[in-house]
């Protein structure tokens, strides 16, 4: 039987960014499992691009693992994001100093391995048990989203894995994406008086949304950090040759949201600007487009499962700015919290690494959460 570390070593090396196929975490998984007399099931999906992707779902043996309705689920993903070509080690596990590194350490690696060596640990289950490993999170939740669509999954309470240093994240930002597309008018460069720049009517309204955002700092929640909706414009393109005046600009518009019923402020924000932009040039022209509305979550300090991670983990609560699948599971779920060993300020980065101390402490936890004891 492997250690948790032994697990995550041989886990960091199976390849699994999102733009492959998981079957490898998967198999491995599920080897693990069936070895333990655990019952699984797969859901298996094609990506856009034909590729197979696979849900996981997984019961103890004596329950059914068909049935969705469930008092406590595991959710944990199986892709990571895509690592730098110069990060020549990213696949090889590497010890130092109380630490393991490797891609997808954190996220969420060393999660899956401490599930698997506790259900390995575990002598007894509790009833209403599943463990969720889900495909393509990391690009949008795709696998989660799947799931729930086809009412494969319906848990009273939900564990999900990501790393918070074992602190119960009981509540968590939101995650929204916007495209916003400026239209111009292309002409020659030497004529500018022909055109329309729509890459000078995007930088106004960005520098617009910049400015009015500054109203979403008067919501705040001091339980997050930062305890106000941020944001952040990620990407921008614009533009066919440098002699051509612009005929179109699009830029990519990220928010996290606090959780609650502000969430689509900042779409409203971008109107105002766009609208005040207009004033002043009543050609200006743009669409937005939504391509990810994800809110957050928040399970009350008093949930009975807040309570019982707080009491074996030994810490306070805390809050992730970060998206998860937590969010979709708040929809149908009465009570969800993230959890796990490592930094986040560590993952998607070279940096990626986890302590082992905790991933020794996190088995314990996820053994008793498990145990019918």
């Amino acid at each position: 039987m492997k250690t948790a570390s032994e697990h995550l070593s041989s886990l960091i090396q199976i390849p699994s960014v999102s733009s492959m196929s998981n079957r490898g975490v998967i198999d491995y998984a599920t080897a693990i499992l069936l070895g333990v007399g655990w019952n699984v099931a797969e859901k298996i999906y094609f990506d856009t691009s034909g590729t197979e992707k696979i849900n996981l779902l997984a019961a103890p043996g004596g329950q059914n693992v068909a049935d969705p309705v469930v008092d406590l689920a595991f959710f944990c993903h199986t892709d990571t994001v895509p690592f730098a070509a110069d990060w020549t080690d990213a696949l090889v596990p590497i010890l130092k100093d109380g630490f393991i590194f490797g891609c997808g350490a954190c996220d969420v690696k060393g999660f899956l391995a401490c599930l698997l060596n506790a259900i390995e640990n575990t002598k007894s289950f509790r009833g209403g048990l599943r463990l969720v490993l889900t495909a393509d999170e990391e690009i949008g939740c795709l696998g989660a989203s799947n799931l729930l669509a086809a009412n494969a999954i319906h848990p009273r309470r939900a564990v999900v894995g990501e790393p918070t240093s074992l602190q119960p994240a009981r509540a968590g930002k939101g995650y929204y994406l916007a495209e916003v597309t400026v239209r111009g008018k292309e002409a020659h460069s030497a004529h500018p008086s022909e055109g329309r720049s729509a890459i000078y009517g995007a930088a106004r309204l960005i520098t617009a949304i910049e400015e009015y955002a500054g109203q979403l700092a008067n919501t705040r929640d001091d339980f997050f950090s930062p305890p106000f909706t941020s944001l952040n414009v990620g990407v921008i393109q614009g533009g066919t040759a440098k002699n051509i005046i612009a005929g179109e600009c699009r830029f990519q518009l990220e928010w996290r949201p606090l959780p609650g019923p502000s969430s689509d402020a900042l779409l409203d924000i971008v109107r105002m600007a766009a609208d005040q932009r207009r004033k002043s040039d009543p050609s200006f022209d743009y669409a937005i487009k939504i391509l990810r509305r994800q809110p957050g979550f928040e399970t009350s300090a008093n949930a009975s499962l807040v309570t019982q991670l707080c009491h074996l983990a030994k810490r306070e609560t805390t809050s992730i700015p970060f998206g998860s699948e937590a969010s979709l599971l708040s929809g149908i779920a009465e009570e969800v919290v993230v959890f796990g060993p490592g930094d986040m300020r560590t993952a998607h980065s070279r940096r990626e690494c986890v302590p082992v101390k905790e991933l020794e402490e996190a088995t314990s936890i996820l053994s008793a959460l498990m145990s019918s004891q």
